[in-house]
């Protein structure tokens, strides 16, 4: 059969489909000079200590200057290396940005990046697009944007910056797919894109939060068809609700009943993206850990042929079947909803009611 050169999947320049049941070595980020905006909470702390611990040397950015300069204190003692920063960065301001890619290059043990997290982000902040109060004024409020300058804005500048600087370290190397391992202290050029379930799915009364996310995975999408021209890699995480403090109480009843994801797994998949130099345009959804079948459907605990997961591709053939993975999902979380059951949604609302009194971490 005649190639066809005009087949878009072609050009989007994927490395295969990641296996996330095949074992990967943390140790593979060894090395490698890694910036995290948004490093000193969250998922970005979780992906800074586990780095660190792996031989990464990890610059960690952020606004909150008192948690990023202890969790760097606490992962230079714990890793026992002095290859770990804090920077302070506005991610919404370009000139903090250029400061702290320059710091990187200044600081980084071989004098140059390897690999970049767009991770700063917010919930929905200033203005809500969808709220009719104000109707009986004579004219509109100007709206505070506050989330799209920080989830796109932000992001965009650290993407300008990464695709500036990841090319420019001489000892990095191009991605490529090769069923050989990366083993340890290969360089790297890699942007890891951090979105949300929320750049799949609406979330309602969340419209600045869910267009910044829509925003990232359009960025991820338009980015890995052509950033292989510079030998960068692009990938994306796109976490569903996670257990953490973040999530309020009135989240918390929201979601009640149903079952959320686990933060342990989120740094799991941020660093088999980040170890392994081989995976390019990838996007890795992450929601609760459950039993499926092949066709996405819950199944009991050790069922022959089941398999316990919480990570999946997404948007892994999003050329050929658009909304697969969507139909797929919801269908998934709405059985572990109804298994649950009432039960599921009485311990999850006591769990609201307990977080805001400080007797639940």
């Amino acid at each position: 059969m005649a190639k066809d050169h005009n087949n878009v999947v072609e050009m989007v320049r994927q490395s295969p489909p990641v296996d996330t049941t095949e074992p990967y070595d943390p140790a593979w980020v060894a090395g490698k000079t890694i910036i995290i905006t948004g490093g000193a909470s969250g998922f970005g702390a979780g992906f800074a200590k586990k780095w660190a611990l792996n031989g990464a040397n990890v610059f960690v950015a952020d606004v909150n200057r008192e948690k990023g300069k202890e969790l760097v204190e606490e992962m230079r003692k714990e890793s026992g290396s002095e290859h770990h920063h804090f920077v302070y960065c506005d991610v919404t301001n370009w000139q903090s940005q250029v400061d702290l890619f320059r710091t990187a290059i200044k600081l980084s043990p071989h004098g140059g990046i390897d690999a970049v997290v767009a991770n700063a982000g917010i919930t929905d902040v200033g203005s809500t697009v969808d709220d009719p109060k104000g109707l009986d004024v004579k004219e509109p409020p100007e709206p505070v944007f506050k989330t799209i300058d920080v989830n796109i804005i932000g992001v965009l500048y650290t993407t300008h910056l990464a695709m500036f600087w990841l090319p420019r370290n001489d000892k990095s190397t191009k991605p490529s797919p090769s069923k050989l391992p990366p083993g340890p202290y290969t360089r790297d050029r890699h942007i890891l894109l951090i979105g949300s379930i929320a750049s799949l799915c609406p979330i309602p009364h969340q419209i600045q939060y869910g267009t910044s996310k829509h925003a990232v995975l359009g960025l991820f999408r338009s980015l890995r068809s052509s950033s292989f021209i510079h030998g960068v890699r692009v990938n994306l995480l796109c976490p569903y609700f996670i257990d953490t403090p973040i999530i309020p109480a009135a989240g918390r009843l929201l979601l009640a009943g149903g079952a959320m994801g686990k933060p342990e797994d989120v740094v799991d998949a941020g660093t088999r993206l980040m170890a392994d130099s081989r995976i390019a345009g990838r996007a890795l959804a992450i929601g609760p850990k459950v039993m499926i079948d092949d066709e996405w459907q819950l199944v009991p605990q050790n069922t022959k042929g089941g398999k316990e997961v919480a990570v999946w591709e997404a948007y892994a053939d999003d050329f050929v079947e658009v909304d697969a993975f969507t139909r797929r999902f919801v269908g998934m979380l709405n059985s572990v909803e109804r298994t649950r059951g009432w039960i599921g949604w009485a311990i999850d609302v006591a769990k609201a009611a307990l977080y805001p009194l400080g007797l639940l971490k």
